[in-house]
C-alpha cells in the first residue's frame, strides 16, 4: 500500500481527489489523501507559497515513507512562488514546468534528508481546475444540468489546442467563462458533478500536463523509512 498526500487549494480540489482521482489509483494500491491548505477547518484560497511550503514540509516530515504532491491552479497563483515572475511569452506547459521545478528544488534544499527528490511531486494545474472540465464540453454541460450550454462550451474549447491552454486572463479564465454562461455555477458542487460526468480518461486524453502527472502517480511504488 502506498499513501499519497495531495496538498490542494480548497474544497473543489478536495472533492476531485476523493471522487475522481482516488478511485483510479485504488486498484494500484495507491491511496490519495487530500489536504486543504492552511489550518484544520480552513476553506482554502489565498494560495501563497509560504502556506504551500509549510504544508508540504509538514506532510514530508510526518509521513517519512509516503509521497506528497500538490494540485494548485496557475491562475491566481501567488507571486511569491519559486520561478515567479514568469518570463513573457512562455508556452503554457513551460510556465508550470518552471514553477514545479523551482518548487521541488526549494524543498530539496530545505529537507535534503527526507528524500524530497523522490517523495515530492509538485503539480500546477493549467490554468485552472475548470480547464479540465472542457475536456468534454457536452459532458460538462450535462454534468451541471445545463445541456443547452454544450455548444457554447464547445466553442470555447475549440479556440485552443488543449483545454489546458484556455487562458488565465481575469475575464477569460476557464471559471470566468463558465460563470458568464451560467452565473449559478457552484464551484464545489457543480465542479465535482461535472468532473464525474467528464471522467478522468477524457481529461487524460485532452490535457497533456495532467496526463503526465497522472502517469507519475499511477507508477508510484511503496517506500521504506
Amino acid at each position: 500500500m502506498t499513501l499519497l498526500y495531495v496538498v490542494v487549494e480548497g474544497q473543489t480540489e478536495e472533492s476531485f481527489i476523493n471522487d475522481v482521482l482516488a478511485p483510479v489509483l485504488w486498484p494500484r494500491q495507491i491511496y490519495a489523501i487530500p489536504i486543504i491548505l492552511g489550518p484544520p477547518g480552513h476553506k482554502g484560497g489565498n494560495t501563497n507559497y509560504a502556506r504551500v511550503r509549510k504544508d508540504v514540509v509538514l506532510q514530508l516530515k510526518q509521513h517519512p515513507a509516503e509521497y506528497c504532491t500538490t494540485m494548485l491552479d496557475l491562475y491566481g497563483l501567488g507571486q511569491d512562488f519559486p520561478g515567479m515572475p514568469l518570463p513573457p511569452n512562455l508556452r503554457s506547459a513551460d510556465k508550470v514546468t518552471r514553477i514545479e521545478q523551482a518548487m521541488k528544488a526549494d524543498i530539496v534544499r530545505l529537507l535534503p534528508d527526507r528524500r524530497p527528490d523522490v517523495r515530492f511531486l509538485p503539480y500546477i494545474q493549467l490554468h485552472e481546475y475548470e480547464g479540465l472540465l472542457f475536456s468534454d464540453p457536452a459532458a460538462f454541460a450535462s454534468g451541471i444540468s445545463q445541456p443547452h450550454l454544450a455548444q457554447q462550451f464547445q466553442r470555447i474549447r475549440n479556440k485552443f489546442t488543449s483545454p489546458e491552454d484556455i487562458n488565465d486572463d481575469p475575464k477569460t479564465a476557464p471559471s470566468k467563462q463558465v460563470l458568464a454562461a451560467h452565473p449559478a455555477y457552484r464551484k464545489v458542487v457543480d465542479g465535482t458533478l461535472a468532473a464525474r460526468a467528464v471522467g478522468i480518461e477524457q481529461m487524460r486524453q485532452e490535457c497533456p500536463h495532467f496526463r503526465a502527472w497522472l502517469q507519475i502517480l499511477e507508477t508510484l511504488k511503496p517506500l521504506t523509512n
